[in-house]
């Protein structure tokens, strides 16, 4: 490939998800209900925190921060594909593209770093729950939480800049669903070892290190659970992380595969269902989660139903 022209132009084209047209209009219908699952679920769960007092602990206020995270993340990319999905040409100007992957990017490594910090706080409510209280202050975790968005943000911005940067051909044909970071990169004429240096180091920090300590959170936490007499006991704590464990094993699974070896990355097609994966799918399960296998937000979904149920018969009669 020649280097004569070596410029980003104005625009770039997205091939998406299938060219037929009977297809696309399928998954815009199953993308669009999908997307405002996400939306009304997240938003719901962060209202019915902020609304019930018994839910005003470190837990909750992390899992506020996730259901932001995931809101946005999804609505950095789900309406733009769903414009593509109805358009003939899917066209998305430069600087719309640099500012998907700066989001996206920035977005997903936040929330690597949050269920790293909500393991912590699990492992301290569990291994230590007499001196909890005194840990997990407000002070400590409004520090965990604006590191967590600092650390995804300046990371991200970092490889929006070293992406951005590379002299790349004529080709303005991105083949993924989004302006995802491997596929921006294979838009490149030169050598891109660098930036794959650049994403191996990014996922080690933001990605695998994260990981480690949620690994070594959960072998102390089962250690503990173990070493509980009753079995009730052992139940009930069990019971205090199974909703987060559920989502760890969700969003670092795909993560792992996708971006820890970049030159062993999976095809083209297995790249696109994993982004659709963390953009449609883990953001409409996640409240689902920690809706139906946490007591506490069960019993806040009830007491609040109840409330309006009174207000709804009081109002009739």
């Amino acid at each position: 490939m020649g280097t004569d022209n070596q410029t980003w132009g104005t625009e770039f084209i997205l091939l998406g998800l299938s060219k037929d047209w009977g297809t696309q209009v399928s998954l815009f219908a199953i993308f669009l209900v999908m997307y405002l699952a996400t939306v009304l679920g997240n938003v719901l769960i962060v209202l019915l925190i902020r609304l019930d007092s018994r839910l005003h602990t470190p837990m909750y206020f992390f899992l506020t921060n996730l259901s932001i995270v995931d809101v946005s993340y999804a609505t950095s990319i789900v309406p733009q594909l769903l414009v593509h999905l109805l358009s003939e040409r899917k066209v998305i100007p430069y600087l719309s593209c640099a500012a998907q992957l700066f989001f996206s990017l920035g977005l997903g490594g936040i929330e690597f770093v949050l269920l790293a910090v909500m393991a912590f706080d699990r492992y301290v409510a569990v291994c230590d729950p007499l001196r909890y209280s005194a840990i997990m202050h407000g002070g400590l975790c409004a520090r965990l939480a604006i590191s967590s968005w600092v650390g995804g943000s300046i990371n991200s911005l970092l490889h929006t800049i070293i992406t951005f940067q590379l002299p790349t051909c004529t080709n303005k044909l991105i083949d993924h669903i989004s302006c995802e970071t491997l596929a921006v990169v294979r838009l490149a004429c030169v050598d891109t070892s660098s930036n794959e240096v650049a994403i191996m180091v990014s996922s080690i920090v933001l990605l695998m290190t994260p990981f480690l300590l949620v690994l070594l959170s959960y072998i102390r936490i089962i250690s503990t659970i173990l070493k509980i007499q009753s079995s009730e006991g052992r139940r009930k704590a069990f019971h205090t992380c199974a909703s987060h464990l559920t989502v760890v094993a969700l969003c670092y699974g795909m993560a792992i595969f996708t971006y820890i070896q970049p030159r062993s990355s999976p095809s083209v097609l297995q790249e696109k269902l994993i982004s659709l994966f963390y953009a449609v799918l883990t953001p409409m399960l996640n409240p689902m989660i920690y809706s139906v296998r946490n007591k506490e937000v069960k019993g806040a979904w009830q007491k609040l139903l109840e409330k309006f149920t009174g207000f709804t018969s009081k109002q009739s009669t």
